[in-house]
């Protein structure tokens, strides 16, 4: 299982209503990438080093992100799953998977999941996400 870890200036974006997690405004965005995240210091997309393969969109795919308020409590959710699938020949290894605010300008990073080693897509091969029921709860 994938481990998560937010990024820390994903908070003070949220605080400083930077970006909304309620999917009225701003669109998220997953991407695969090869390097470890430094969440102290990365903030945004262009930090990290995204994989290359034909079927991969560099910037990600819409996670649909949407939230629900329970008093004090807002939960993010994503209303599907997103399958990437290699076409033409292998895709470059990765090991996470990061969620980004795509409709930020600097491409707000939310959140990484490590998988806890390399993996490659082969040719024809799919890659799927299934964030369950909730992508992140904020009390």
């Amino acid at each position: 299982m994938a481990t998560y870890v937010k990024y820390e200036r994903f908070i003070e974006a949220l605080v400083n209503e930077e970006v909304d997690v309620f999917g009225t405004t701003d669109t998220f965005k997953a991407v695969i990438h090869s390097d470890a995240p430094t969440v102290a210091t990365d903030d945004e997309l262009a930090d990290l080093t995204q994989i290359t393969g034909t079927g991969y969109t560099a910037g990600g795919e819409d996670i649909a992100n949407d939230a629900t308020r329970t008093g004090g409590t807002v939960t993010m959710t994503t209303a599907d799953t997103v399958v990437w699938t290699a076409t033409a020949a292998n895709w470059d290894p990765g090991r996470y998977v990061s969620i980004h605010d795509d409709t930020a300008t600097t491409d707000i990073l939310m959140c990484s999941f490590d998988y806890g080693g390399n993996f490659t897509v082969g040719n024809g091969e799919t890659f799927t996400l299934d964030f369950g029921a909730n992508l992140a709860t904020f009390a």
